[in-house]
């Protein structure tokens, strides 16, 4: 289900004043999509990541997660997590993000390769 980082190794994280993205690995939304874990602001292990997103998802899976689709800022073991509204995935690609006071991590779906025809 999930994938280890690759970028840093499972104990890296930060964008912090570099600015940096750093990819953790792949999970799945509530819904059974795909995403890619990232942590865009803040040192975070990846392993926190994953284990904060997988976590979200399961809450919402479970229905523990009140607003229409399960939209609403939820806690995760001390995180504040919260799905993106439409308009704004589909201009992002971002689906949830996840924040304590000085990290965040998001969820991003991966970006589709067009087919040939």
């Amino acid at each position: 289900m999930l994938a280890s980082c690759s970028s840093g190794g499972a104990g890296a994280g930060a964008s912090g004043a570099s600015g940096s993205v750093v990819t953790c690995g792949t999970t799945r939304t509530a819904a059974d999509v795909p995403v890619i874990i990232t942590v865009v602001r803040g040192t975070v292990s990846c392993a926190t990541a994953m284990r904060i997103e997988n976590e979200y998802a399961e809450k919402l899976r479970n229905g523990q997660v009140a607003g229409n689709g399960g939209g609403a800022p939820v806690t995760v073991s001390g995180w504040t997590c919260q799905s993106y509204n439409t308009p704004d995935l589909l201009r992002t690609g971002n689906a949830s993000q996840c924040h304590t006071g000085t990290a965040m991590i998001v969820a991003v779906l991966p970006v589709a390769t067009p087919m040939a025809r």
